[in-house]
């Protein structure tokens, strides 16, 4: 009997979270299902041939329409995953002819349009779908919208073993305090970087800490200007192609994003053991507990969500930290990342799912 395929439809054909999460579940389920991706044109493809994953480019709704048909009727069982309320429509409409035994997920990441990224989905209430929410906050944002409990599983993000395994990892603190800090953000309203700002205006004592920012959006060229003279330890570099580097050479990964629906960027400073301060809001905020900087079992720090001065005091108290509380911390944060956020910790929720196609 064939083997089952994995048919995941992408609403984008980029190289963001979702695409990424995408490549990452049909290649850590290929030996459990046969990968298929279809995307819009974009890098994603690219990276798909890559790693080996057949993939095919559709350029909208219609052209998808006329491709399925295809891959439906050499099927006899299917496990989907889709990202966009119509690609999920499309299939359960061409599958009314088919009548393929299936489990349909339809992945739910969030993003800054509300209506968009939670409020659509409330179409596919009664449906035979599975709304998958990255983190429980994606899950309370579905819920404000309609969206039935019922149909809600969350399945949080994870990254594969092999990249935890190669990732590039900052040495060992050997002198205390921080002194570098990075932001891997866009430059975005929604981020929230004017926080760090405001913090810079407020707290005297971080002119020592250089701040470097990695991303490009709206506010970019705004928030340039607003440093320029001011706060010459902040360098917003823009668009970087060495994210990895970047972060083994800095001492703190900040994120100031209070709706973060995931982090990805969170995982993989985890992974190259630099130490984290998140926003106790969003789903940032849940991927390490709420413990203090002397707790043995601390894997990072939380600052109030929007709040300026409770943002300064924790870096304050980050510049007289220890070289020993520092690389327990990011010890912790590592272990924390094998064993909520690895492939092997979070595939076998897939395998779950998908139990009664896979043969």
């Amino acid at each position: 009997m064939q083997a089952t395929r994995l048919l995941y439809l992408l609403h984008s054909g980029n190289l963001y979270g979702t695409e990424r999460m995408a490549l990452a579940t049909l290649q850590g389920l290929q030996n459990d299902l046969i990968p298929l991706l279809f995307a819009p044109p974009g890098p994603v493809h690219a990276e798909a041939q890559r790693l080996g994953i057949e993939s095919h480019v559709f350029n909208g709704n219609k052209d998808l329409f006329k491709q399925l048909p295809v891959v439906l009727q050499n099927s006899q069982r299917i496990a989907v995953c889709a990202t966009g309320v119509s690609h999920s429509l499309i299939f359960l409409f061409l599958n009314l002819r088919y009548r393929l035994k299936n489990v349909h997920l339809h992945l739910v990441h969030g993003g800054t349009d509300e209506r968009l990224s939670y409020g659509r989905k409330k179409i596919l209430n009664f449906l035979p779908i599975t709304l998958v929410a990255v983190s429980n906050f994606v899950r309370e944002r579905l819920l404000a919208h309609g969206v039935r409990d019922k149909q809600i599983k969350v399945l949080e993000n994870f990254l594969p073993d092999g990249q935890i395994n190669s990732a590039l990892q900052r040495p060992r603190f050997t002198q205390d305090g921080i002194r570098k800090v990075i932001v891997v953000s866009r430059v975005d309203p929604i981020k929230r970087i004017d926080v760090l700002l405001d913090v810079l205006d407020l707290e005297p004592a971080l002119a020592n800490l250089e701040f470097r920012i990695l991303g490009t959006g709206w506010d970019l060229e705004a928030f340039r200007e607003r440093v320029k003279d001011q706060h010459p330890n902040v360098n917003f570099v823009g668009f970087s192609g060495q994210v990895a580097e970047e972060l083994t050479a800095s001492d703190l990964l900040l994120h100031c994003c209070p709706e973060e629906p995931f982090g990805l960027a969170i995982l993989e400073a985890m992974a190259a053991k630099v130490p984290v301060l998140l926003p106790n809001a969003g789903g940032a905020g849940s991927l390490i507990p709420d413990l203090d900087l002397t707790d043995a079992a601390n894997a990072g720090l939380h600052f109030q969500a929007n709040n300026p001065q409770d943002l300064a005091k924790q870096l304050v108290r980050l510049q007289t930290a220890t070289a020993a509380q520092l690389n327990n911390m990011a010890d912790n944060a590592h272990q924390r990342l094998w064993q909520h956020y690895s492939s092997h910790a979070r595939l076998q929720d897939y395998r779950a799912q998908f139990a009664e196609v896979i043969l």
